[in-house]
């Protein structure tokens, strides 16, 4: 083949850029969900039950075609996770190990752009006003990782998710306070920037983003997903066994207490 075109969410496009990676084609994305794993240059695979992050330029798409049609009708249970997937790049690469003013800027701009589209789906989901600004809004926040890089959030999702087979959009979605939270006095600036993109500087910004999650109808709760408790222990040594670059040290009882109230839906422990 002379190259793929990859129309669908983060699955369909995430699958052609391992595809690109091996035969090193171009890439044709056609986006369907706010994932913005077409604006990214990595991907995750399960192999021998593990969930291991690959990382490559020839994973980047050539062309990326944004359509608001193609995406308006959405179910929600889709398109709000989706929304968060992309919110979690953001996230990360304001305190990844490589943060960068650039990918900063970026970061801001999408996370504050993907809030207001998420609520505006929500209250007018026939708009193509808020589904356009979705998709712009993915596309701001995938690309700030590709030189920033992640940090525990992806880990905990990648292990979480992939491990226990559970939705991909729907484990960023419940973990991301807890890992906001888990990082919050080890990356004070980062702290700031997720506050004033969500208009909430008065409120710790893991409870910012827990309570936006909530006003939205967003799984906040590992548990409603499938993940047993009795996985916590698991995910913790595994989250440990390779650990990531992360501003805060890993740790296993702060890592179990941060899985221990993703998994109840409760709003994040230092917030």
């Amino acid at each position: 083949a002379d190259g793929l075109v990859a129309y669908g969410g983060g699955s369909a496009i995430g699958l052609a850029k391992m595809i690109a990676h091996s035969a090193d084609i171009p890439i044709i994305a056609v986006p369907t969900t706010f994932s913005g794993s077409e604006s990214t240059n990595l991907e995750g695979m399960l192999e021998d039950g593990v969930k291991r992050l690959h990382q490559s330029e020839r994973m980047l798409p050539s062309t990326i075609i944004y359509d608001p049609e193609l995406v308006r009708g959405l179910p929600r249970e889709v398109a709000i996770p989706s929304g968060f997937n992309a919110i979690a790049h953001a996230v990360e690469a304001f305190y990844s190990s490589g943060a960068n003013p650039f990918a900063s800027l970026l970061a801001e701009e999408g996370l504050g752009m993907m809030a207001r589209a998420l609520e505006h789906l929500v209250a007018d989901p026939r708009s193509l006003d808020g589904w356009g600004l979705g998709l712009r809004a993915a596309w701001l926040c995938g690309q700030p990782i590709v030189s920033a890089g992640i940090a525990l959030h992806h880990k905990a999702a990648h292990v979480v998710g992939g491990s226990w087979g559970l939705s991909h959009a729907d484990t960023h979605t419940a973990l991301l306070p807890h890992a906001i939270a888990y990082n919050a006095d080890a990356a004070p600036d980062a702290m700031t920037r997720i506050s004033r993109a969500l208009g909430t500087a008065d409120t710790h910004p893991a409870k910012s983003m827990f309570d936006l999650m909530e006003r939205v109808g967003a799984p906040v709760a590992l548990r409603d997903l499938g993940f047993p408790e009795a996985g916590i222990e698991q995910a913790v040594a595994m989250i440990l066994a390779a650990p990531c670059e992360n501003p805060r040290p890993l740790a296993a009882q702060p890592l179990r207490t941060m899985l221990e109230n993703a998994w109840r839906g409760t709003a994040p422990a230092s917030a």
